[in-house]
This record gives C-alpha cells, sequence and structure tokens, in this order.
C-alpha cells in the first residue's frame, strides 16, 4: 500500500514514517501536492559468490615472483 503525506507532516512524524516503511509500505513525500521524495524499504542485497576457475583465463596474470619477499623486508628474513 501507499500513501502520500506532505513535506510538513513528513518532518514531524519522520519515527514513525520509518516504522511503516519497515513494515514495507512505499510512502510517498509531496510538496505542494508534487511528489518529490519516495520512502521504501531497500532492494534486497545480491550475493555473488565467485566461481571457481574465475581467475583463469588471457585476462588475469600474476607474476611469478609475486610471493617473493619485498627489498625492504629482506632484512627481517
Amino acid at each position: 500500500m501507499t500513501k502520500e503525506i506532505g513535506a510538513f507532516e513528513a518532518k514531524t512524524h519522520l519515527s514513525r514514517l520509518l516504522d511503516e516503511v519497515a513494515g514495507g509500505e512505499t510512502i510517498y513525500i509531496t510538496k505542494h501536492g508534487k511528489r518529490v521524495a519516495e520512502l521504501r524499504p531497500p532492494a534486497p542485497k545480491k550475493h555473488t559468490k565467485a566461481k571457481r576457475g574465475c581467475a583463469k583465463g588471457p585476462g588475469f596474470y600474476m607474476a611469478p615472483d609475486f610471493d617473493e619477499p619485498l627489498e625492504e623486508f629482506k632484512e627481517y628474513m
């Protein structure tokens, strides 16, 4: 369900409006009768896992000495 409220009312009752939005409602804030903002719950995050072997292929490069100690740290080894 959606509802429209004026900017002054939104400012006055923001905490209550956020509770309604948390419950899944969408609220449009109007100014002089025109919609200027929309309060709605955030879209769910899309989690993607890296696929096995994604670092293989022509676009991936790893230097042969990538795991060698840096010159600055050799005295500590």
